[in-house]
């Protein structure tokens, strides 16, 4: 039994090869000249990952609009396991978004897109009369889609640094291991 659940599991944890970007805040607020940005993972890839673990007919989401719950049941063998988180409204369709971002938590729990957290936020600078966001090259990074792109181009390196760390656990707790991993991850910085 615990070796077809650690198979299911591995397929939700696996890191997110190309995450979606999105900005967070323009700052300073009266004549923006940097924004920071952060990855994400869209609902789609979490149902496709789910789809993928399950099978599309042993799992389940339910939202509660009123609570702003969303929940996650697997079927696994006989039983369903249940996981559960709230969302907040967003900018854009706040009813929806809400449901979204309760369903990515709730996804999150399960351990999905838990790598994003590794990669963090990123500072971006931009035109602040405009407010376009720029690339090192001062590309300008007009759509999502080349945000994106950009973003994700860079943040490879660190993804294979933290698949790196995940695959040597028996390494982690040695100091040496620690320091020259601490180092190549300032190095790809």
């Amino acid at each position: 039994m615990m070796e077809g659940w650690k198979e299911k599991l591995a397929i939700l944890t696996a890191p997110i090869e190309h995450p979606r970007w999105r900005v967070q805040g323009y700052y300073p607020k009266d004549a923006p000249t940097y924004a920071v940005v952060v990855p994400y993972v869209d609902a789609r890839e979490v149902q496709e990952r789910f789809d993928l673990a399950f099978g599309a007919e042993n799992w389940q989401n339910t939202y509660d609009p009123e609570s702003g719950s969303s929940s996650i049941s697997v079927k696994f063998e006989n039983d369903w396991i249940t996981k559960s988180d709230v969302g907040v409204e967003t900018k854009v369709e706040k009813e929806k978004g809400k449901a979204s971002d309760a369903f990515k938590r709730a996804a999150v729990l399960w351990g999905v897109g838990r790598d994003l957290y590794q990669i963090g936020e990123k500072v971006l600078p931009c035109t602040p009369k405009k407010v376009t966001l720029t690339s090192d090259k001062k590309t300008e990074l007009r759509t999502p889609s080349a945000l994106s792109n950009y973003l994700n181009a860079m943040s490879t390196s660190m993804g294979l640094l933290y698949q790196i760390w995940l695959l040597n656990k028996d390494k982690q707790a040695d100091d040496e291991f620690k320091e020259l991993f601490t180092r190549l991850k300032e190095y790809v910085k």
